[in-house]
């Protein structure tokens, strides 16, 4: 046995500490003078032959000796082994891939063959913690190729691309069972967003994935679904997908934010007639400046800001009027377009300041977009829609692992879903029930 192994076997008998109880089931100064011992072996934590590496090999052999404990009815070396028609039959060696590398562990056999371990499975070459460090990898991006020399140089893995591939297909079934899980009857705001990729079908073309993201009547996040659009019509595709999430449960929504997509709000009043629907504020800055020379970009902002910051609506009609006065001239087609999104864009000037914040633009789904653009970018393209899809939905789930953006969001809209009871009374209750 190597020195490492005398390390572990001294640190496992060393005498505990009774008046130090372990934390959260690991006793810290059997972990120090572990450490301390395989340091002074000249072993590294780290790396192949490390400390971490003996660790999960040790821990893995117990592991399935325990299993096949269970299986005989009896402890290795107990002298009811002569007395039934199966027993231990030595042990075969294994190479699994682990978090910390590759392990060599030893596997338990029984004479006629009818043990089946579980914490390594019969061919089983992977644990489940490096499906999850190559999902989240995925998610996060890198391409197969990428995640494949990943693996090589820190692990010292060959792992095909193929089997990358494999395992992150895995996330289909739960992608198909996530689309049609049951939903809320009634949401306080939906936003509405979509993004491009490239997807090969053909040729390469520009292709959009809709996303609805909500607020649920507690002010959790819940992001509704996703489509991979044939890129025809926006606002014919958006009406398939509201038809959808009805045919899900959603039979009402209070507010319900868009892009200033021609069409749209006819779609949205058709499936959720009571609707209020709101166009993003941002995007029909944005589409402003399209119009507009970009040296008069800060100008014309700061001209429009007393129209969108107006504390009602005929105040924003008063500020309106100053900004044709003073740049109708010169760019028609803003105002061209400030008043054909009027109806939409004034809705949310009939609320309470806690409710505007939140539902002027539809920023809270651009966060999204964001990430997913950033998984996206690094394809180049995709060979077709459900590798589009699954690349998106596998960026969608890595969101948030920490916990911290949920909380942040749903203590951001506690002010807002109490004026929300207000100004909807009644419609948010089937929510709750």
């Amino acid at each position: 046995m190597t020195d490492m192994t005398t390390a572990v076997d001294t640190a496992a008998v060393a005498k505990k500490d009774p008046a130090r109880p372990p934390a959260n089931g690991v006793d810290d100064e059997l972990v120090g003078r572990l450490v301390e011992q395989a340091r002074a072996a000249g072993l590294q934590l780290t790396g192949d032959g490390g400390l971490l590496q003996q660790l999960t090999k040790r821990v893995l052999e117990s592991a399935l000796e325990g299993e096949i404990t269970d299986h005989l009815g009896y402890d290795k070396g107990d002298v009811r082994a002569k007395e039934g028609s199966n027993h231990r039959n030595g042990s075969r060696v294994k190479t699994v891939l682990t978090d910390v590398g590759r392990v060599e562990i030893d596997v338990p056999r029984d004479r006629d063959g009818s043990f089946r371990p579980q914490i390594v499975r019969k061919r089983q070459r992977r644990l489940s913690g490096v499906d999850d460090m190559v999902i989240s990898l995925s998610a996060k991006g890198l391409t197969t190729g990428e995640i494949q020399a990943h693996l090589a140089e820190v692990y010292g893995a060959e792992v095909s691309r193929q089997t990358i591939s494999t395992i992150t297909d895995k996330v289909v079934e739960g992608m198909t069972e996530w689309q049609n899980r049951p939903l809320d009857p009634v949401y306080p705001v939906i936003f509405l967003g979509a993004v491009h990729v490239k997807i090969r079908d053909g040729k390469v073309a520009n292709r959009p994935i809709y996303l609805a993201l909500a607020v649920t009547v507690e002010g959790a996040r819940d992001i509704l679904g996703l489509w991979a659009g044939d890129g025809g019509e926006g606002a014919k595709f958006w009406l398939q997908v509201l038809t959808e999430l009805k045919n899900w449960g959603v039979a009402d929504a209070c507010m319900v934010v868009c892009d200033g997509l021609k069409g749209l709000p006819d779609a949205i009043g058709e499936v959720w007639p009571e609707a209020v629907v709101q166009t993003c504020v941002i995007h029909l800055l944005r589409a402003s400046f399209r119009y507009a020379g970009r040296q008069h970009w800060d100008a014309i902002a700061k001209a429009l800001r007393p129209v969108y910051t107006a504390p009602t609506e005929s105040a924003a009609r008063a500020r309106f009027a100053e900004f044709v006065e003073a740049w109708g001239d010169r760019y028609p087609a803003i105002v061209r377009l400030w008043e054909q999104a009027w109806a939409e864009f004034v809705p949310f000037l009939a609320f309470d300041a806690e409710i505007r914040t939140v539902v002027c633009s539809t920023n809270a789904i651009e966060s999204v977009n964001a990430r997913i653009r950033r998984a996206v970018r690094a394809r180049g393209h995709f060979p077709n829609e459900a590798a589009a899809l699954k690349c998106v939905y596998l960026a969608v789930m890595s969101l948030d692992p920490t916990g911290q953006g949920r909380r942040r969001w749903t203590m951001r809209w506690k002010p807002a879903l109490n004026a929300f009871d207000i100004a909807f009374e009644g419609r948010l209750s089937a929510g709750r029930k």
